[in-house]
């Protein structure tokens, strides 16, 4: 299981990088293409080492991550690490897992509640950049509707239960769709007990598979 909540702070620019990644790295955090959009301002939010064997594309930040920099520090980070049965420190070392989701800054709220998609700049942006960096990713978990309509195109299914069901589909391909871990969420992992019956057990084999490499 994982341990305690945001007990463990790690560096935001851990040492030892490949230069090359270190300067796209920096021209990242420096972006400011969609400034005009983000209501708290600009703020991308990626970590990642070239050595990392497991690579996670989620969302965009919420309020909680804009504010300490630092990717799934909130209650969706606590049941992600959960998911993996991954430690703090373990999840956040950049040789073992890497994080790049879709949108790099907060994007803000619907009126009506909930955080607005993730912006539409970012990916196409900055993503292929970044993946040429990351040789050695043996396991893309893609995390929600919009990474898995990026990664999985015309392959996925009409709608993302289906395609998380069908996550075997995609496994050979190194791929892993997954529903996002917020909150709200629960009813539909309630509703649906083969996510934590049949995909979690794959989801942590996987995983423990692609770090012993």
């Amino acid at each position: 299981m994982a341990d305690q909540p945001h007990t463990y702070i790690p560096e935001i620019d851990p040492p030892g990088q490949d230069p090359a990644l270190d300067l796209l790295l920096a021209d990242v955090r420096a972006c400011r293409l969609c400034e005009e959009h983000l209501p708290l301002g600009p703020r991308p939010v990626v970590r990642m080492a070239v050595s990392a064997p497991v690579l996670v594309i989620g969302q965009a930040p919420g309020t909680k991550v804009h504010q300490t920099g630092l990717p799934w520090n909130d209650a969706s980070g606590d049941r992600l690490r959960d998911w993996l049965q991954m430690t703090h420190a373990e999840f956040y070392d950049p040789a073992r897992l890497a994080i790049m989701p879709m949108g790099f800054c907060y994007p803000g709220r619907f009126a009506r509640g909930g955080d607005l998609p993730p912006r539409p700049e970012c990916a196409p942006t900055w993503h292929d950049a970044l993946l040429r960096h990351l040789p050695h990713v043996r396991l893309t978990l893609l995390i929600g509707q919009y990474a898995q309509a990026r990664y999985l195109g015309a392959r996925r299914c009409r709608s993302m239960t289906e395609t998380v069901r069908q996550f075997e589909t995609f496994l050979q391909d190194g791929f892993l769709p997954m529903p996002h871990p917020s909150w709200r969420n629960t009813a539909w992992i309630r509703k649906n007990p083969w996510f934590e019956r049949e995909l979690l057990p794959v989801l942590r084999q996987r995983v423990r598979e692609a770090l012993s490499d």
